[in-house]
């Protein structure tokens, strides 16, 4: 009986215990949010800006060359001389490397020759005709003899025909041994060196590739496709091209692509840009941006201003008597440090920072924050 009695007296004491520690808990809890809820917030404010805002579509790019060609032989012939260095810059029209014309040269003289004895055999033939057509009025000759010096002039006209084209074509082969750059570029490797045996379609004398200007491939999501169309159609679309280290280059779209890649749902841009001092080089790897339209006259806050919520999205507009009040926002566009919204009028204040002591009621202390970047 008094084990009993002295159990049921260690139970009442630790319960005892048990809530005086509870009720002290809960009293040292309630201090610090009666003190929170009757003093103000410090927040900081920014003031909703209305301004134009380009809307940028972000890619990775490669450089590519707006032209490269491989210079072969169109004749079979030995390199006589290298006129270029490897990665040398080139004008159009340079001369890049001369064959051995010796031959193109004698086949052109003999070419030239047999035109001036066809010359010379038309003259006699056309003065033969012409007594034959005295004769022939005189009665001297038969209509038969007329025909055949007619027909022996048509004749040598033909054959004085055939051998200026034979002239022609001895031209364009000696021609062929002078290979100059079709366009202004930058050399590469050279393939062949002085006394090389070259023929048509045989090994590459050397590549010519267009440095300036230049551009950059890129894909876009297909769902950016009427958007880009039509700035595209509209007029120039101003394209920003920035290299993992350096400054960033200005050109626009030069090209957009008449197939949407049905395997990956994008779409192939490219953009041009002036690269006089050779910062851009084929394949590398650039960030491009695309601003292809603007949202004129935005609402404009920095993106901390705006909360999500479980159901939207909203910002605390701060009143004259600063109280906050919960405002739900449509994002129409987010970009670096700015989000362009529907829902609050220019010049309202919204918090940007200490949102999440605020409820709708709160008291603040409003701080003038950094306005929102563009």
């Amino acid at each position: 009986m008094r084990r009993g009695v002295l159990a049921a007296v260690a139970v009442a004491a630790v319960l005892a215990a048990g809530g005086g520690w509870w009720f002290a808990g809960r009293d040292k809890a309630a201090q610090p949010a009666a003190k929170g809820g009757g003093g103000a917030v410090p927040v900081t404010v920014a003031v909703v800006e209305r301004r134009d805002v380009p809307v940028r579509l972000r890619a990775n790019g490669t450089v590519v060359a707006l032209q490269s060609v491989d210079i072969r032989a169109q004749i079979t012939s030995t390199v006589r001389e290298v006129h270029i260095r490897e990665g040398q810059t080139v004008a159009k029209g340079d001369l890049l490397v001369s064959l051995d014309s010796r031959a193109e040269e004698a086949n052109l003289k003999k070419a030239e020759a047999q035109v001036e004895k066809d010359r010379a055999d038309l003259a006699n033939s056309q003065r033969t005709l012409e007594r034959q057509r005295q004769l022939f009025q005189q009665k001297f000759i038969s209509q038969s003899a007329l025909d055949a010096a007619e027909n022996q002039v048509e004749t040598l006209k033909g054959q004085l025909a055939v051998d200026l084209a034979a002239v022609e074509a001895t031209r364009v082969a000696l021609a062929n041994t002078l290979i100059r750059a079709s366009f202004a570029g930058r050399t590469g490797a050279i393939g062949v060196r002085p006394g090389s045996l070259v023929q048509p379609n045989g090994t590459v004398l050397v590549t010519v590739t267009q440095i300036d200007p230049i551009q950059v491939a890129f894909t876009l999501p297909e769902k950016e496709f009427p958007g880009l169309q039509a700035a595209y159609a509209a007029g120039p679309v101003m394209a920003e091209a920035s290299p993992d280290a350096g400054q960033a280059f200005k050109g626009r779209v030069n090209f957009v692509d008449n197939a949407v890649d049905t395997a990956t749902g994008t779409i192939r841009v490219k953009a041009e840009f002036d690269n006089r001092a050779s910062r851009l080089w084929p394949g590398m790897f650039v960030n491009v941006t695309v601003a292809p339209r603007t949202l004129a006259n935005a609402s404009v806050v920095p993106v901390q201003a705006v909360q999500t919520g479980p159901e939207n999205r909203f910002v605390y507009v701060v009143g004259d008597d600063r109280k906050v009040a919960l405002r739900p926002v449509k994002v129409d566009y987010l970009d670096a440090g700015i989000a362009a919204v529907t829902g609050v009028e220019p010049g309202t204040r919204v918090v940007v920072e200490g949102a999440q002591n605020l409820r709708p009621g709160s008291t603040v202390t409003p701080g003038e924050g950094r306005k929102a970047q563009p």
